[in-house]
């Protein structure tokens, strides 16, 4: 089975959970052909797994202007019909004004390159990650070139300006949809034509349990790390705060700060307001083995964000016996389980943030139990082997016209549920 895999900038540092699908995929005997519509910058490349996927993807801008020509008078003569039909619906999903037109003019172009290089590789399938720029290029790609595709729905921000990235139109037109979690798909059925309900499948993102070794609790902790983006939804300034009051009951309490992005020298400077400097640690970008190796240096792990799908830095925690505390927010709750694998907080409630923070700092037993059954939360319901082989199916099913619905996917506890509600929703299947 061959398909093409496209994003909007492959490998980032931050997307290793699209690295992680790709390579499972692989690993079930699918082979891959990766796509991004752009080049990652170098400072996305921290470890020889992103260097090694970005020297296999071909990258769609910028553009010869000799293979945007070739491509699309190609595309043009080799079906006209085709071609018009895609003209046509790259208007009826432009966003209503001159701005919009004009980027929908270049995602239509873009989309030629891709249909071209699927037709040269004699690629029959096509899936997305994400539901909107990328998206708009694969939709547009697929109706250019006579092929099928697909895509993974995550949100939040999606969900955020749904009319604006026509998801319905999108998932009216999909073979299947792949959401991360049962809200990311409830979300997805309120913009999504009911008959296309039956499309919409659960297939979590995930880690390789292998990759990971337990980390050993005891007594009081002082460690805290936070694994992200450095940006206003991830809820930064809480944590902070949390730190600023935590001092006097832990006076050597230290957190870490993993990632980068467009609020680290504003985090930065309100560290040295509150007078954390000697607390808050900020390290950047990392690669995948220096994020395990962070985690084993933890007492626990905090996402205080304000908007999040199904956090893979989450997962990545827990499976390393760390116990975590994040926001109660879409759906974080399906994989954390409050006082069972960690605790979950009220977003922007400071003072909940801090006190569950200290419970876990003050309580190693408390922080092994949470530890041991997030490991068995995750290797159950988040193992990216099981995850990426619900995902090799459905392609495989696409090929020969028989998508399976969710009753006949590998059953799980999430898939049991999902099978449930589906026989509930479509009694006549």
């Amino acid at each position: 089975m061959r398909i093409a895999y496209l994003t909007g900038t492959y490998p980032r540092a931050t997307d290793t959970f699209i690295q992680r699908e790709v390579m499972g995929l692989r690993s079930h005997g699918v082979e891959v052909h990766t796509f991004a519509v752009r080049r990652p910058g170098d400072d996305h490349i921290v470890g020889p797994e992103q260097a090694s996927e970005r020297s296999q993807t071909f990258y769609i801008l910028p553009p010869k202007l000799s293979v945007l020509l070739k491509a699309h008078v190609s595309l043009l003569f080799g079906s006209p019909g085709r071609y018009a039909k895609a003209i046509a619906l790259a208007l009826k999903t432009r966003q209503p004004d001159v701005k919009g037109l004009l980027y929908q003019l270049f995602y239509f172009l873009e989309a030629g390159v891709l249909a071209a290089q699927m037709r040269d590789r004699q690629i029959s399938h096509l899936h997305n990650h994400f539901g909107n720029t990328s998206c708009s290029v694969a939709m547009l790609a697929a109706t250019l070139g006579g092929f099928s595709y697909s895509f993974m729905l995550h949100g939040p921000a999606i969900f955020f300006e749904p009319k604006r990235w026509h998801i319905g139109e999108k998932i009216k037109r999909a073979s299947f949809v792949t959401c991360i979690s049962q809200y990311c798909r409830s979300q997805a059925m309120v913009f999504a034509p009911y008959e296309t309900w039956e499309r919409l499948h659960i297939v979590h993102c995930g880690v390789t349990p292998e990759q990971f070794s337990p980390v050993t609790h005891q007594g009081a902790g002082h460690r805290l790390l936070f694994v992200g983006r450095l940006a206003a939804v991830k809820g930064l300034p809480m944590l902070l705060e949390s730190i600023r009051r935590l001092q006097a009951s832990v006076p050597n309490i230290l957190l870490t700060v993993v990632g980068d992005g467009p609020d680290r020298k504003l985090l930065e400077s309100l560290t040295a307001q509150l007078d954390l400097s000697a607390q808050v640690k900020f390290v950047g970008y990392q690669s995948q083995a220096s994020v395990r190796q962070y985690l084993q240096e933890t007492d626990a792990f905090v996402l205080p964000s304000f908007a999040e799908g199904v956090p893979v830095v989450l997962m990545e925690a827990m499976m390393s016996g760390v116990p975590v505390v994040a926001t109660q927010i879409a759906g974080v709750s399906e994989l954390v389980e409050d006082g069972v694998s960690g605790f979950l907080v009220p977003p922007s409630n400071v003072s909940e943030l801090c006190d569950r923070i200290q419970t876990l700092l003050t309580d190693g037993d408390l922080r092994a139990r949470f530890g041991k059954q997030g490991i068995a939360k995750v290797r159950e319901q988040f193992d990216i082997s099981k995850e990426s082989e619900k995902l090799a199916r459905l392609m495989a099913a696409v090929t020969v016209q028989q998508l399976p619905d969710a009753a006949s996917r590998p059953a799980t506890q999430d898939d049991a549920k999902e099978q449930q509600s589906t026989r509930v929703l479509t009694p006549s299947r």
